[in-house]
């Protein structure tokens, strides 16, 4: 493993830091390909699901004159948060920062918080 791909293993292991995460991916938001996961990733989604979603919802804000507005996700059920974050980069497609969360453990509003700023941390 190379050390750019240790360091971003690093920084997804420390999104498992906050409070109710149980797992995260960092998603390539055009092609849907899977750069890490840190945790259960099943919890996490998968890149293809994550893409198609975020593509969808992107749509239709475009239709709604949102056009690049979309920063986040959150899908919830009875014991489970899911969570997609918008993440820009200066050079090449955006990325999905996904995160499942347990819902008795996570505070949504915190973890919507804590995870957009520490995906900062993984695209430095």
């Amino acid at each position: 493993m190379g050390e750019r791909a240790t360091a971003l293993q690093a920084s997804l292991d420390r999104l498992l830091e906050s409070p109710g995460v149980t797992g995260v991916a960092l998603i390539d938001a055009v092609t849907g390909l899977t750069y890490g996961v840190a945790g259960d990733a099943a919890q996490a989604g998968t890149g293809t699901e994550a893409c198609e979603l975020a593509a969808l919802i992107c749509e239709r804000l475009g239709a709604a004159g949102a056009v690049g507005e979309l920063e986040s996700v959150v899908m919830t059920s009875t014991r489970r948060h899911q969570v997609l974050l918008s993440v820009d980069r200066s050079a090449g497609d955006p990325l999905l920062l996904a995160a499942g969360l347990d819902r008795d453990r996570a505070n949504i509003t915190l973890a919507l918080r804590g995870l957009g700023d520490r995906a900062r941390e993984v695209l430095a």
